[in-house]
């Protein structure tokens, strides 16, 4: 039978790409039980302008990718050295085990070798996505006009297949697009036809957030409509998959809890409509907000908050903060603030052209600003539930359970991996502590205050700066920032250490009395840790039967790998792959001695570079 039987195939890419290669075959295929797979690859046209310095970036890259899928289904990766850029990003659906998630990954990279040396590439499999790019594209979605997949076979009974299949597609876009990895599989039986099921998975890849990734669901799923009553159909984008088939996709333990998802779902739309529909609207991929923010009237501001009113003061002393709701209904926090020069008006607008730009779930989006004089106004997405510190150590009746407590921990640490890593400037946050994290109304984590970010040049491994004295002694500092002034992403995870410390236990990191002995929290972790007493630092008020002790014991170790020197620290990409599945037997944490000399500065900065050259050592290849 002939190849253009087995499918129909509506296809468009944009003008700079072409495609090298579309395949659908009824063979076995590596991962699943269904009878067909695809294989779509497509080069770009143009070639890099450093092919050398590219290449090697590429490498990089790819190795990179390769060395996180091992240990998780996602991965995102950069090689910037040289002016030569390459983004590269993978990811597997998520009922694919590791083993054949990496399979995948390599023989996609065998075959985007096709492509030779061009500005990017992507492929599209059964079980996995691999792409790279000269820009960074890690937030696009819903960039291809036409991707619908269809096999040529209609099923014996055609209205019933159809409207259990369109209603499985319905429940899935929207499951998927609440669950914290973005991913919903599930199956429906028709109920006039013996066993028979309809098979369906939903899936966006994790840089994206909720709303994106729903908005991009609900395009394929407009695509997959077409192809009802066909038996498989697959719907494809930059964002997320989709896909439906009348044969076994996954195993029956495989399966999402759609119930309760939904369930939760309906709750969340009818108590927070106006919220709902601002932030559909704040994320919608489109060109238009890489333009940067908006510019609001003073008036905007004022009659969104009923004049400043201290009803609607959030909090705050030096900046206050309050929640206002726009005309169009959009419900919003206003950040209020003064600047003392023009000097400081310049360094400002230097800033929001960085952070009106960054586009990640786990960032907290900033949607305008406005000045006024001295004072200025900036206009963020506004968070139901505050923040973190609120819950940890205020006067919050709920108590967060160890399941959200993860959630919020593995959050922060994805966050601040694409502002180190997967940005194209590698950007450090300076100032991570559980006030400036907030949560959504699922309890989601925001980073949030960007005002002390700094830029790291990409041929610097660190900056020489100066650490004020209050902001020195709260606690979260690193070292090496404190004493010497050298400022670089690892001073970034150390504070992610403390405040990793802070969640588990309930305890501010500081002036805390154990046993009628000052210490603080990271030295008491520390002595717990060195004595294997690592359970008495978990909080009094959570539930033993939540969590596993393995689990617990697994996480301290990761915060206080987080707080070692900056030549042991990892950084913030490899602790996402150290909180998502790999043991940590094998690289337990060293306690820190004091730094009392720039000889550890030099040693992290000689590691760093070291590290760095080894970029061009990798090939670009399937092994």
């Amino acid at each position: 039978m002939k190849q253009d039987e087995h499918r129909r195939l509506l296809w468009q890419l944009p003008r700079q790409l072409i495609v090298v290669g579309v395949l659908i075959t009824m063979a076995e295929p590596m991962t699943s039980q269904s009878p067909e797979r695809i294989a779509i690859n497509y080069c770009s046209q143009y070639r890099p302008v450093d092919a050398e310095n590219f290449l090697s970036n590429l490498n990089s890259t790819i190795s990179s990718l390769r060395q996180q899928l091992s240990i998780s289904r996602f991965a995102a990766a950069r090689g910037l050295l040289n002016g030569a850029p390459v983004y590269g990003l993978a990811w597997c659906r998520g009922y694919v085990s590791i083993p054949d998630c990496l399979n995948c990954f390599n023989n996609g990279v065998t075959q985007l070798n096709r492509c030779g040396v061009s500005n990017g590439a992507h492929g599209f499999y059964n079980d996995c996505d691999v792409r790279y790019e000269n820009y960074n594209f890690f937030t696009e979605f819903n960039q291809l006009d036409q991707n619908l997949l269809c096999v040529n076979k209609t099923s014996a009974k055609p209205t019933e297949f159809q409207r259990t299949a369109e209603r499985l597609i319905s429940d899935l876009q929207i499951a998927a697009s609440r669950t914290s990895n973005l991913y919903a599989v599930s199956t429906r039986k028709l109920e006039t036809v013996g066993n028979a099921m309809v098979y369906g998975i939903a899936q966006c890849h994790l840089n994206l957030s909720r709303s994106s990734c729903l908005q991009c669901l609900k395009w394929r799923s407009k695509s997959l409509y077409d192809c009802l009553p066909r038996t498989s159909s697959w719907a494809i984008d930059y964002g997320c998959f989709m896909r439906y088939s009348a044969t076994p996709l996954f195993g029956h333990n495989q399966t999402s809890d759609l119930t309760s998802l939904l369930w939760d779902v309906y709750i969340w739309l009818g108590t927070s409509k106006n919220t709902s529909r601002c932030k559909q609207d704040m994320s919608t991929g489109s060109t238009e907000l890489l333009q940067g923010p908006a510019s609001y009237s003073y008036n905007d501001l004022k009659a969104a908050t009923d004049n400043f009113s201290e009803e609607n003061k959030l909090g705050g002393v030096f900046v206050e903060v309050y929640k206002g709701t726009l005309m169009d209904g959009c419900v919003v926090a206003i950040q209020k603030t003064f600047m003392a020069s023009s000097r400081g008006k310049k360094q400002f607008d230097d800033k929001l052209k960085i952070i009106s730009n960054i586009h990640q779930r786990h960032l907290l989006r900033i949607l305008g600003y406005c000045t006024k004089g001295t004072q200025l106004f900036l206009v963020h997405e506004y968070m139901e539930n505050g923040s973190l510190d609120h819950f940890l150590f205020g006067e919050k009746t709920r108590i967060l359970n160890w399941k959200q407590r993860f959630e919020i921990i593995f959050g922060i640490a994805r966050g601040l991996s694409y502002l180190h890593e997967q940005y194209h400037v590698p950007i450090i946050h300076t100032d991570i502590r559980t006030s400036n994290i907030l949560l959504d109304s699922e309890f989601q984590p925001k980073i949030a205050n960007f005002g002390l970010i700094r830029l790291l040049p990409e041929d610097k491994t660190h900056l020489s700066t100066k650490c004020s004295g209050s902001f020195r002694n709260s606690g979260y500092v690193a070292p090496e920032y404190a004493i010497y002034g050298q400022l670089s992403e690892k001073v970034d995870t150390y504070s992610f250490g403390v405040v990793v410390l802070e969640i588990i236990s309930g305890k501010r990191c500081k002036d805390v009395d154990y046993q009628l002995v000052t210490q603080n929290l990271l030295d008491h972790a520390w002595d717990l840790h060195e004595s294997g007493m690592h359970l008495n630092l978990m909080d009094e008020k959570l539930d033993p039967s939540e969590y596993a002790v393995e689990h617990v014991v697994e996480i301290i170790k990761i915060a206080l790998m987080c707080t070692q020197p900056p030549s042991t620290r990892p950084a913030m990409s490899e602790v996402v792959m150290l909180l998502s599945e790999k043991s940590l037997q094998e690289r337990a944490p060293i306690l820190p001695t004091i730094l009392d000399d720039q000889a550890e500065i030099e040693l992290a900065t000689m590691e760093s570079i070291a590290t760095n050259a080894t970029a061009s050592t990798f090939q670009l290849s399937g092994s």
